[in-house]
């Protein structure tokens, strides 16, 4: 070891790049992070273009806000947002980004030019700009009817050392194309065009949940889905969740969403493994796309450097809630559960008498030497929960079982 080594300052280029490292690992990293600022910025139509997988372009165009002139280098700068304000702000982000190091780390990275005009009155009077994130720029005058426009060009054409990390370019525009879905499961009411090398490859117009979730999971999967719509106290779940005969041998068919925010939770992704438990083989995955609704003060979402993971204040309670609305759903009777091509609303009909109950009404036992076997009518067969391993209930989390 060096006999003298000395604690210095990192350059601020240096330092961008590391930051860089924690949030843009591949060209799909970037566009999720350009898609949430899109619909942060009220966006109702985005479009997306890549060429080579998204290493050499990726150009996100909204119909948002947009970006008045003196706050576009604001933009380009870390920290710099205008989504919070203070730490309360923080403790109830209601948005999906919060930051303010997004373009910042892309512009570390690659080739960055912004190009935005607000909309409303006095921004009619106005012209678009459009500024490039290098030393010494300056906005200049653009084209640009509203909105704004991200391009991003030459991933890590300053690294080279990770830009051999990357694969293949059907293998990156394959993840893209995955981030793509993720957010347009959570946001039906945004239409989205997404093309590779010039040709479109994906195009959502404005829906419903019900037929947004069917164009991206695909109709056989509503077919053989129970929609899920339940609520106790702050917490709300709803969604499909795909019958035992619908399971797969991959986990690529898992959506979960925290207040319009896909997570990978490990506390989430056990309760419902743990509401499958009875019905599926060890080595089959189940199906599902769950949106669960609570209150952002109830959750960090500053726990990972891409916000795909958070943190429950009560953990317990969550897990018990998702778990028993899960396992209801999955083992009420086949005519207590609307088919989901016949919900639009996401919303579970309430169920009978009989139903509410869990078990059917057996009917008295025939009388001694009666030759005729109890009947149940036209009531459909129902198998209810075994209860084996379930967690204990949680008070008013569970006011709906």
């Amino acid at each position: 070891m060096p006999e003298s080594v000395r604690i210095h300052l990192l350059p601020d280029l240096l330092i961008s790049q590391i930051a860089a490292g924690e949030v843009v690992d591949r060209p799909a990293s970037v566009l999720k992070e350009l898609l949430e600022n899109a619909l942060d910025a009220d966006s109702s139509t985005i479009q997306i273009q890549l060429e080579e997988g998204g290493v050499k372009l990726i150009r996100v165009s909204d119909d948002g806000i947009g970006i008045a002139r003196d706050e576009l280098a604001l933009a380009l700068l870390r920290h710099a947002t205008s989504k919070i304000n203070s730490l309360d702000d923080l403790e109830r982000v209601g948005t999906l980004g919060f930051r303010g190091e997004a373009l910042a780390s892309v512009a570390a990275v690659a080739r960055v030019t912004l190009t935005s005009r607000q909309r409303g009155e006095q921004a009619s009077k106005q012209h678009a700009w459009r500024l490039a994130a290098a030393t010494g720029a300056t906005p200049e005058p653009a084209a640009l009817l509203a909105g704004t426009v991200v391009e991003m060009r030459d991933l890590y054409y300053n690294t080279p050392a990770r830009r051999k990390f990357l694969k293949s370019d059907n293998t990156e525009f394959a993840h893209c194309t995955e981030a793509v879905k993720r957010i347009a499961l959570a946001h039906p009411e945004v239409a989205f065009t997404l093309s590779h090398n010039t040709r479109v490859n994906l195009h959502l117009p404005r829906s419903d949940a019900r037929t947004r979730a069917g164009s991206l999971l695909g109709e056989d999967f509503l077919a053989e889905a129970r929609c899920l719509d339940v609520q106790a106290g702050p917490l709300r779940v709803a969604g499909y969740c795909a019958l035992p005969a619908y399971s797969r041998a991959r986990s690529d068919a898992q959506y979960c969403y925290v207040n319009g925010r896909f997570v990978r939770d490990k506390l989430l992704g056990h309760a419902v493994r743990e509401a499958y438990q009875d019905l599926l083989h060890g080595s089959r995955y189940p199906a599902y796309c769950l949106f669960l609704e609570i209150d952002p003060a109830g959750i960090d979402v500053n726990v990972h450097p891409q916000k795909t993971e958070v943190r429950f204040r009560d953990a317990r309670a969550v897990h018990q809630f998702v778990f028993h609305a899960v396992q209801r759903v999955l083992a009420a009777p086949l005519t207590a559960v609307p088919a989901s091509s016949d919900v639009g609303n996401l919303q579970l009909r309430p169920a009978s008498d009989h139903q509410t109950a869990g078990w059917p009404e057996s009917q008295a036992s025939p009388e001694a030497g009666s030759t005729e076997y109890p009947t149940f009518g036209n009531r459909a067969a129902y198998q209810g929960s075994l209860r084996v391993g379930e967690p204990t209930a949680s008070n008013a989390y569970l006011a709906f079982a």
